[in-house]
């Protein structure tokens, strides 16, 4: 049975302003690359037949676009999500380029270390872990192995189990017939469409949907979490960097094009492709593409893409 990959991609990221405003979400850097590029070399480990990215209108779709056709090394395909109608909406889109085939879905702000080859290939898991307050996300009720019940951003949770955007689904027709009901329904929560809300009803025809406890989750959906990710992902995975007249604290990433003169960087710090960086000391930060940083200390800070940061000499 044939495997597609559908990564919803067509967000705003609000959350991430003003960043995402030149920016889309999936292309901003972590750890010494874009958040997409971390995902799909997740995904490819289950050697899917097809990825499918769902993308907005506009600039931020047409850049999106842009970086699917230059990944010549996996089989991506982009579909549009006109209108911003929700998750569940945003996968709907995708229905055609699935087929009947098994689908697994990882939002696009969201890394996920698990093993994503045999979750693909063993019946349906939904990603799941325990969290101090799951009220921002998704929650799933488990009972003797069985999620029994899911709810989106509920007041009062059940349970600790928050859905951390990683879903493996064999039976991909009645994901994509619930989703159609409740789009032809007009049903919302909180003003959209949720994937949630079709795998309640999957559950309630009898769809035997499994928790999958997931240890290493990285949202990047706001600021304080993209450089959370960004020190988890550099402690577990960066390389040595050496630099001439350039003091590096491990662990950081360097891309191989940016020009880092006279300056301390690191720990946790992520300077991206094209990026210039003279007598400063970066700490704990993401400097992206193409930006600019001269004489300045910078600690927890996230600088955007050809952003120009000086300070005084």
């Amino acid at each position: 049975m044939s495997l597609v990959v559908v990564i919803p991609a067509a967000g705003a990221g609000t959350r991430l302003k003003p960043h995402t405003d030149t920016t889309p979400k999936p292309l901003l850097a972590v750890a010494g690359k874009p958040i997409l590029a971390h995902i799909l070399e997740r995904v490819a480990a289950a050697r899917p037949d097809r990825i499918v990215l769902v993308v907005g209108p506009g600039a931020h779709g047409d850049r999106l676009r842009a970086y699917a056709a230059a990944r010549r090394d996996l089989p991506i395909t982009c579909v549009l999500q006109e209108s911003p109608l929700g998750l569940g909406h945003s996968v709907l889109q995708a229905r055609s380029a699935v087929g009947n085939a098994r689908v697994l879905i990882v939002l696009g702000d969201t890394i996920v270390e698990a093993p994503l080859d045999r979750l693909a290939a063993e019946g349906s898991w939904i990603g799941v872990k325990e969290v101090d307050d799951p009220r921002r996300f998704g929650v799933a009720t488990v009972r003797d192995g069985r999620i029994t019940a899911l709810a989106e951003k509920p007041e009062r949770p059940e349970t600790n189990w928050a859905v951390v955007g990683l879903y493996a689904i064999r039976n991909s027709g009645l994901l994509f017939e619930s989703l159609e009901l409740l789009e032809r329904a007009g049903a919302r929560t909180r003003g959209e469409i949720q994937l949630t809300d079709a795998l309640q009803r999957m559950i309630e025809q009898g769809e035997e949907l499994r928790p999958f406890p997931v240890k290493g989750w990285y949202d990047c959906g706001n600021t304080e979490a993209l450089l959370d990710a960004n020190r988890a992902l550099l402690d577990a995975h960066a390389e040595p960097v050496s630099r001439e007249g350039v003091v590096v604290v491990p662990p950081v990433a360097v891309d191989a094009t940016a020009d880092v003169r006279d300056s301390e960087i690191g720990p946790h710090a992520s300077i991206g492709p094209g990026a210039t960086v003279r007598r400063s000391v970066i700490r704990h930060s993401i400097v992206n593409e193409g930006a600019t940083v001269e004489d300045a200390l910078l600690d927890h800070a996230v600088i955007g893409e050809n952003q120009v940061i000086r300070g005084s000499r």
